[in-house]
């Protein structure tokens, strides 16, 4: 585990803990590839520089995001901001469902809006993938 993430979940306690690590463990699995790395104080996966997947801490559970999730079609994913981020928010490791996060994952690597270059583009997302 990346050193800085191990240090973020060092101060989270009980359930928020749990979940985080359930989420770190699934998500290294299905992006092996992905650089994963604090960033604004959450951990976050990249892929090619490009952030696609993170969580971080809420005062009511943990919040899984998407940066493309917009775009995955995915009922359970809630829009999150004015781009294409979606997010869906755990208060108990139970209520984690793998099947559910294994094809979000493989849609994280496959759908992508370039978040890499939003500020050399004024704000403008352009698909990747």
């Amino acid at each position: 585990m990346n050193e800085s993430i191990q240090t973020y979940h060092a101060f989270l306690q009980g359930e928020d803990r749990e979940i985080a690590n359930l989420l770190y463990m699934e998500i290294s699995a299905q992006l092996p590839e992905a650089e994963g790395k604090k960033w604004h104080g959450h951990p976050v996966w990249f892929l090619a520089g490009n952030p696609v997947v993170g969580y971080a801490k809420r005062k009511d559970g943990i919040n899984l995001m998407f940066w493309s999730g917009q775009s995955f079609d995915e009922p359970l994913l809630k829009k999150e901001g004015k781009f294409q981020a979606a997010e869906i928010r755990y208060t108990a490791a139970r209520e984690l469902n793998s099947t559910d996060l294994k094809r979000w994952l493989k849609k994280a690597r496959d759908i992508q809006w370039d978040y890499k270059n939003i500020v050399k583009r004024k704000g403008v997302l352009e698909r990747l993938r």
